[in-house]
């Protein structure tokens, strides 16, 4: 935090040299439109992550998604990345929200990924009517093991950096 500030009064102060004080003003008063239309996103977003930790069964996600789920539960994020709507907003606080419930960081690292690499709605809206159905569908091939290998990746690294389970 201390970084980014030291780095946005840099910024400011050469703004303010080059375009003096209505530059700066015109970029503080974008920003402060930009917050405004963000905060409603984010807020959307944390509220269906903690709605989804309400309501999922933890015992069905765990076996579905935890640790011992093996291959399956890294299967089963992939899907649910690939098939999962929205931005960033909703992304991140679903993951979080499939922790809470006992999902482990296989499942929802592979989750995660497959949303940024295969995600359907990207595909559909985008890469098909601008780059066409043969490279979509390469693509989507060539991708579909990362997440599976991200997401198993994950589970080495998380269980010889916490032994015993829980990160504290």
């Amino acid at each position: 935090m201390i970084v980014i500030g030291a780095l946005v009064a840099i910024c400011a102060a050469l703004v303010w040299r080059r375009d003096g004080i209505d530059g700066v003003l015109n970029i503080l008063t974008h920003d402060l439109w930009l917050f405004g239309e963000i905060i409603p996103r984010v807020l959307a977003g944390c509220l269906l992550g903690g709605f989804i930790a309400e309501i999922l069964p933890h015992d069905k996600v765990s076996r579905s998604l935890g640790p011992e789920s093996g291959l399956k539960g890294l299967l089963i994020g992939t899907a649910f990345g690939a098939i999962l709507p929205g931005g960033p907003f909703t992304a991140y606080p679903v993951a979080a929200a499939l922790l809470t419930v006992g999902a482990d960081f296989g499942a929802t690292i592979a989750m995660v990924v497959s949303w940024t690499l295969i995600g359907y709605g990207r595909a559909v809206a985008w890469e098909l009517p601008i780059l066409g159905t043969d490279f979509t569908l390469w693509r989507i091939a060539i991708s579909l093991p990362i997440p599976v290998l991200a997401g198993w990746l994950g589970r080495v690294v998380f269980v010889r950096m916490y032994p015993k389970g829980e990160p504290s």
